[in-house]
């Protein structure tokens, strides 16, 4: 690069502890009793003061969860924000193209200062709001219903749901190894360490480690982060939060996992089982809610010290298990995860020490009361899994025997085809998700099903990587 050129710029970049202090600041706001109005005026103040921001990352999620931005220049941002509009048309489950205009409106709590050195200098992020022509929210908007519905909750009950996501992912060779694969192949694994035993400063402890020093910088509460049980397996565990902002949590670590590395001429790969013979990846999602600052899963009397409303929302769950399986597991490659043979989290019931169990409760306090999601892939759509969640939490059905008690084990589906028919088949989903939004997401499932075989097999198929939501672009979807 231009030394020269890079003299012309005085673009923004804040050390790694300053971006602390200011994305810790910044939850903190989220969280207040400001109104959005004040936070707007907060951040547009900001915006016009700093001089050394050339743009506004604006981000949204398509229907199966894949994260799209758009830059907006700073200028333009000021002028425009209340009238951003981009081609819905060309999102996989958006709009038609004869309406394919929508509106992008911002949700001014949702912003972060970013590490220049994993984005880019001179832009902040934030997230956006989906709206039709009509000005109404988009049906298609995932966060925009997981948003929703938390505020529902929250005015007439008085619940505040919180979550935190254990999301693994493998880091593999080569910075294009998902759009290159092929199946006779296969993927090749960065290193070769594994749980607490790699090497310190072999490639997956480097990369472990800067993808947590730019969580950290933005707020995520690090906890711990550490190599997993497979070779080449990574998982980074961050304090747990109010549900939208958890998903917002795990579209950046993903975005940042993949551009770190990236940078380091490898892959971050989120495929739940992306090598057959060795475990594959979850996303263990802990889900608690509470009332007026307190727990509502904690009860000392109760079994395993979670109170009746928390067994009720066990037995919701698992009542609802096979309806929820293809939006908590919604690739074919999921199905590969989904198998007994390594800790897989397969049975449909709960238990306190057995990690086959679809739902596992922790040890915990009267603080950190949580059941713990086992099942979900880390491919799912996060905004999709934390509103299903909570939502058949709340209000779905319970069978009239008692799934918490003990009896004969039913599993979940073995492949994506019986984890559609489940779906398609459920009037609890069409209740929660509603007839347009369904049959969109099945259309997208049995698309990309039909491009994979019926039987799983020994060997990861070109389709099941090459297809994949996450993983596809135009070239590829068009070259079946």
């Amino acid at each position: 690069m231009d030394k020269n050129n890079d003299n012309l710029r005085n673009f923004l970049e804040i050390s790694y502890d300053r971006l602390e202090e200011l994305n810790l600041d910044a939850k903190k706001r989220r969280f207040s009793s400001a109104t959005d109005a004040e936070l707007k005026k907060y951040y547009l103040d900001y915006l016009k003061k700093e001089k050394r921001l050339k743009a506004v990352t604006i981000g949204f999620s398509d229907v199966e969860g894949r994260f799209h931005m758009i830059d907006y220049d700073k200028k333009f941002f000021l002028d425009s924000f209340e009238n951003l509009t981009f081609d819905g048309s060309s999102i996989r489950g958006f709009s038609r193209q004869a309406e394919s205009d929508l509106r992008l409106k911002i949700d001014w709590r949702a912003f972060w200062w970013l590490p220049s050195d994993v984005f880019g200098s001179g832009k902040v992020l934030m997230m956006g709001e989906i709206f039709g022509q009509d000005e109404k929210p988009y049906a298609m908007d995932s966060r925009g219903l997981l948003k929703a519905y938390a505020k529902k909750i929250k005015s007439e009950k008085g619940y505040v749901a919180y979550a935190s996501n254990e999301v693994e992912g493998f880091l593999v060779k080569n910075p294009d190894a998902e759009k290159n694969f092929n199946e006779r192949i296969g993927f090749e694994l960065a290193a070769k360490g594994g749980y607490y035993h790699s090497l310190p400063t072999d490639v997956l402890r480097q990369f472990i480690d800067r993808t947590a020093e730019a969580q950290r910088a933005m707020g995520f509460e690090n906890e711990k982060d550490h190599p997993e049980v497979a070779p080449s397996q990574f998982e980074l565990n961050y304090s747990y939060s109010e549900v939208v902002n958890a998903a917002d949590q795990i579209q950046i670590y993903k975005l940042t996992a993949r551009q770190i590395a990236a940078n380091l001429g490898m892959t971050a790969c989120f495929l739940p089982k992306p090598i057959v013979g060795i475990n594959g990846s979850g996303m263990h999602t802990n889900f608690s809610i509470s009332k007026n600052g307190k727990n509502l899963f904690y009860d000392k009397k109760g079994r395993g010290q979670l109170s009746k409303f928390g067994w009720d929302i066990v037995n919701r769950i698992l009542s609802s298990a096979n309806d929820i399986c293809l939006v908590l597991n919604s690739s074919v490659n999921a199905y590969r995860r989904l198998d007994p043979h390594f800790e897989a989290p397969n049975e449909i019931k709960v238990s306190e020490v057995d990690r086959g169990s679809m739902i596992r409760i922790p040890l915990f306090n009267e603080k950190s009361s949580r059941i713990e999601v086992r099942s979900v892939a880390p491919d799912a759509n996060p905004y999709l899994v934390m509103y299903i969640l909570a939502k058949v939490a709340l209000e779905g059905p319970i069978k009239k025997e008692n799934p918490g008690a003990r009896q004969r084990i039913s599993y979940l589906p073995g492949n994506i085809q019986i984890a559609i028919q489940k779906f398609k088949s459920s009037d609890t989903i069409t209740k929660i998700l509603g007839e347009e939004f369904k049959r969109k997401f099945l259309a997208l499932k049995e698309n990309a099903a039909a491009r994979s075989p019926l039987e799983l097999g020994t060997r990861v198929k070109n389709g099941e990587v090459l297809y994949h939501h996450e993983v596809y672009n135009q070239v590829l979807w068009n070259d079946f």
